[in-house]
């Protein structure tokens, strides 16, 4: 890995790794030669077609390993939002009764809440939306009490974007699945972040992002499980085991091979232990620091190792952030961040509203160093003492 990333130097401190990480350098190393020599078509049969093939069914085994999957089980797409669309709507789509139920939470991605208001506005699906308590979480018992007869898929995140909380998914699958229903988990934050089985999560269909692992945007997977029945998005020539058409982006899906295998390689190396404790150092400086001010919004386990939301009373996090040029940062999702109003994930923990425009979501990576949180601890502390 190299030392700084090249994209990072001589710019403001980069914590905003939730909102999408900077390429790896080895990752781009990986996708170079499918966009030159081996240009070919992979469902091509002569000689140029057959590095690219290879070169797709090695970044299906990768990323498939990360996550204990076979290669098989691994669609590529093109985005996280249309994995979770293909997951949601191709799920519900594909049952064969009518008025089918769909059981998500509040706090949910919109990729999937999106989805799932579609189904209900244009095939009359029940949508039912469980709430979550202060921490974030989705209460198991409140699941079980809302699956029923025609519950056909259950959709929750591993980890959200904006807390970093995670979700007791194990827990939530097995209930989801004794009921006959299908279980999907975005897990867009959580790859590559901590580590993650299939078997263990016993969950039927799951989402992995690459601008979110040091991959480039524009390429993701859906895991599959083996026998599970979808209803494709996208209608053609039956790429992708006919789940989704169109001729494959080599050279992306070879990048998030790349960015699968070395994330692998971290996790082993407990890289994401490292990133917890920069984290909790930059949450103990800033609460020290300002005593009584600082705010934690979520829990204090049980949330992804490069995550702190936090208010400062007494600021604004757009006010605080705009006032600290030197740090790249967020008040709240990225997807979100021309909104004025409270960010809806704090609304729904319970939250008042000055704490929720309050909050401030540093997000740590693969290139973020002691010298960049201790810079960052200053200026906050700095404008935030002047407030």
């Amino acid at each position: 890995m190299t030392l700084v990333h090249p994209g990072l130097q001589n710019r403001p401190v980069y914590l905003d790794y939730n909102a999408t990480t900077p390429v790896d350098p080895r990752v781009v190393e990986a996708m170079v030669p499918y966009l030159a020599d081996g240009f070919g078509n992979p469902s091509s049969v002569h000689l140029y077609g057959a590095e690219p093939k290879a070169a797709l069914e090695c970044a299906r085994t990768q990323v498939a390993a990360l996550i204990g999957a076979e290669a098989a089980e691994v669609v590529f797409v093109g985005s996280g939002s249309e994995a979770d669309n293909l997951a949601v709507r191709g799920a519900v789509l594909a049952v064969g009764y009518d008025l089918p139920q769909v059981v998500t939470q509040v706090t949910e991605h919109p990729a999937v809440l999106e989805a799932c208001q579609a189904l209900a506005r244009l095939h009359g699906v029940e949508v039912t939306y469980l709430p979550v308590d202060r921490d974030g979480l989705v209460s198991p018992a409140a699941l079980a009490a809302a699956l029923t007869e025609r519950t056909a898929l259950v959709s929750i995140m591993a980890a959200n974007n904006e807390t970093g909380v995670l979700q007791p998914i194990s827990e939530l699958a097995r209930i989801t699945r004794a009921s006959g229903a299908l279980f999907h988990c975005d897990a867009a934050q959580a790859v590559g972040k901590v580590p993650l089985d299939i078997e263990e999560l016993d969950v039927d269909l799951l989402t992995v992002v690459g601008h979110k692992m040091y991959a480039p945007k524009g390429i993701a997977a859906l895991y599959v499980r083996a026998g599970v029945d979808l209803e494709p998005l996208v209608y053609g020539g039956g790429q992708e085991g006919g789940l989704r058409a169109g001729t494959e982006n080599v050279a992306l899906a070879a990048a998030l091979g790349a960015a699968a295998e070395l994330a692998a390689q971290e996790l082993a190396a407990g890289a994401h232990l490292r990133i917890a404790e920069q984290r909790d150092r930059l949450h103990n400086r800033l609460a020290e620091s300002l005593p009584g001010r600082v705010r934690l919004n979520g829990p204090l386990h049980g949330r992804l190792p490069n995550t702190l939301n936090i208010s400062i009373d007494g600021i604004m996090g757009r006010d605080l952030l705009t006032a600290v040029p030197g740090i790249a940062a967020s008040t709240g999702s990225a997807c979100h961040s021309g909104d004025s109003t409270p960010s809806p994930v704090l609304r729904a923990m319970g939250l008042d509203d000055a704490r929720g425009l309050g909050a401030v979501r540093l997000s740590l990576g693969r290139w973020t160093t002691p010298a960049d949180l201790d810079l960052a601890a200053e200026q906050l502390i700095t404008v935030a003492r002047s407030a």
